[in-house]
């Protein structure tokens, strides 16, 4: 693959190719302002982290690129918006929304967007807050995860491998502010664990809708529960 132009933003050099543009105008239009700036530190983040792992310079920089931008989507605050299933976890309705934009985007190529590298987009916002899977996987997933990852524990977390420094966390943030990310956050997770908490579930809203939500999760609904219905049945 022939390398991409770039540009600086946050300081941060990135991709810059009409197909990064437009994601990040479809991460906008279906945001609320904390949420695409949390998106885009995350990107911005995985690229830092990026550029200083050996392991990870090879990675497909537009995918990653895209999947970092649109990893939240499917928790579009528009009560109508077609992004946000009744029945499926806010990581799956974005990783479906991706998909959905490629096969709308104009700029798009058919022929560089193939079946494996529409499921590798696909896998890396699906399995962005499974850390312990998803940094088993291919670089652009690891990359994705790590950068949002350090969006929620900063230089000093515990996914950071000594590889941001606080200047550089201070410049991106300086530049896409936080907007009080950690309230709208929380709100976000309990939203949905109220509104289809079935799909909350095993995924990583469950904590939130456990510590915050009443009457959450439904009754015999966690994992565990299910699983243990079934030995307790079958033996």
């Amino acid at each position: 693959m022939s390398p991409l132009p770039t540009r600086l933003y946050g300081n941060v050099s990135v991709p810059d190719t009409p197909l990064i543009t437009a994601a990040l105008s479809f991460s906008k239009a279906h945001s609320t302002p904390t949420l695409h700036n949390h998106m885009i530190r995350s990107w911005l983040f995985g690229f830092i982290l990026a550029s200083k792992a050996p392991a990870l310079t090879t990675r497909d920089q537009e995918l990653h690129s895209l999947a970092a931008i649109l990893h939240d989507v499917g928790l579009d605050p528009n009560p109508t918006s077609s992004l946000v299933s009744t029945d499926k976890c806010f990581e799956v309705d974005s990783a479906n929304a991706a998909l959905a934009f490629l096969s709308q985007a104009s700029e798009a190529d058919e022929k560089e967007w193939d079946t494996n590298r529409k499921q590798l987009l696909w896998d890396a916002i699906a399995l962005h807050a499974v850390p312990h899977i998803a940094l088993h996987k291919q670089p652009e997933v690891v990359a994705t995860c790590l950068g949002i990852a350090l969006d929620f524990g900063g230089p000093e977390g515990p996914f950071s491998e000594g590889l941001m420094t606080w200047g550089e966390y201070e410049g991106v943030v300086r530049d896409v502010p936080r907007l009080g990310m950690k309230t709208e956050f929380v709100e976000v997770m309990c939203g949905i664990c109220r509104r289809k908490p079935a799909a909350c579930v095993g995924s990583v809203a469950e904590k939130w809708g456990e510590k915050y939500v009443e009457g959450f999760p439904p009754e015999g609904m966690r994992i565990f529960e299910v699983l243990e219905r079934g030995l307790e049945m079958l033996g």
